[in-house]
């Protein structure tokens, strides 16, 4: 027998907001999961409902209807100290509190525990110490906030979360202020904490390919007011990604995990050469308005990797090695 390993369920959910008149309905019928030691990535299009379904689960707001069990209690009813204690929640809002060092905001997130007067014991302590070194913010401990880039910032809460020792993290946009290294290393430690910890975290994201290659699974939510729970992969391959975030100006595409924008391609090119450079010289040519045929034999244009030089033969004409001095030439000829 599989032993139950959710931590946080919902049953038959209603999200959104009421109105004086009536309720706006954000999503309904949802019947989800969280399980431990798992990544969960909340994805979906501006306005589907990311954040209210985030601040629902964190009992900010009140759901419609339905009902949200934290380990078998309705968390409706729950204490508001006691869901503290259980749930800890990080939101996009940026810090802009000065005179603050980086290990006391981290510090606050023990005070469901400590009581009105915020002393820290020894076992405090050592979880916060913990916090610290889980996010790899030891050198910063002594740190004014202000101080600190964005993305140290964003591991501050982070580890706040963990000091608060819930064994539910919720997260609302953790990567949305970030740049690309950053938002990579964000998210993959957000991956080895719920491996690690055997916490469940959820994070709302717009990194497709990132929560793609991070989630252990995937909930996807719609503009038609339901969301889809899976394993990224499953979603891709049955066609949910596509249906989700199909558009007139682009299309996803399973092949590559990634957008692919609709351009006006009236000419056709054919394509052979090593992979990589093939792969690029694809992008290239399709977004300068080309049908591009990869073919096995040799084509009208070579992608060609020579002992770590790329280089590109066109007919005739002298190699060139730049995928500009290609679109230049292929422009000049046309």
């Amino acid at each position: 027998m599989v032993k139950n390993r959710n931590i946080l369920q919902t049953e038959n959910l209603k999200i959104g907001y009421n109105g004086r008149k009536r309720a706006t309905v954000v999503a309904e019928n949802l019947d989800l999961n969280l399980q431990k030691g798992e990544l969960i990535g909340l994805l979906g299009p501006n306005g589907s409902g990311k954040s209210t379904l985030i601040r629902t689960l964190a009992r900010m707001q009140k759901p419609l209807s339905g009902s949200i069990h934290l380990e078998d209690e309705d968390i409706v009813t729950l204490p508001v100290k006691d869901v503290a204690k259980k749930v800890s929640t990080v939101l996009t809002d940026r810090i802009r509190i000065g005179n603050l060092t980086v290990y006391n905001l981290i510090a606050f997130g023990r005070s469901p525990y400590t009581g009105m007067m915020g002393r820290l014991r020894q076992k405090d302590r050592e979880i916060v110490n913990w916090a610290v070194e889980s996010v790899g913010l030891t050198e910063f401990v002594d740190r004014d906030i202000l101080k600190l880039s964005d993305g140290e910032r964003q591991k501050v809460m982070i580890a706040r979360a963990l000091a608060q020792d819930t064994p539910v993290i919720l997260l609302d946009e953790p990567t949305a202020h970030l740049d690309l290294p950053n938002r990579v290393e964000i998210v993959r430690l957000l991956r080895k904490l719920a491996h690690d910890t055997g916490k469940a975290i959820l994070m709302s994201t717009h990194e497709l390919d990132l929560a793609l290659k991070a989630s252990d699974r995937v909930w996807l939510m719609n503009m038609q007011k339901d969301l889809c729970s899976g394993t990224p992969e499953d979603l891709v391959l049955n066609g949910t990604f596509e249906k989700v975030f199909q558009r007139d100006s682009f299309d996803f595409d399973r092949e590559t995990g990634s957008f692919k924008i609709h351009q006006n391609q009236d000419k056709h090119i054919t394509l052979s050469g090593d992979k990589v450079p093939t792969y690029w010289t694809t992008r290239a040519l399709e977004r300068e308005g080309y049908v591009v045929e990869v073919v096995e034999s040799k084509g009208e244009v070579q992608a060609l990797d020579e002992k770590g030089k790329m280089v590109w033969k066109v007919e005739s004409s002298s190699p060139v090695t730049s995928v500009s001095a290609l679109i230049e030439y292929l422009r000049v000829k046309t």
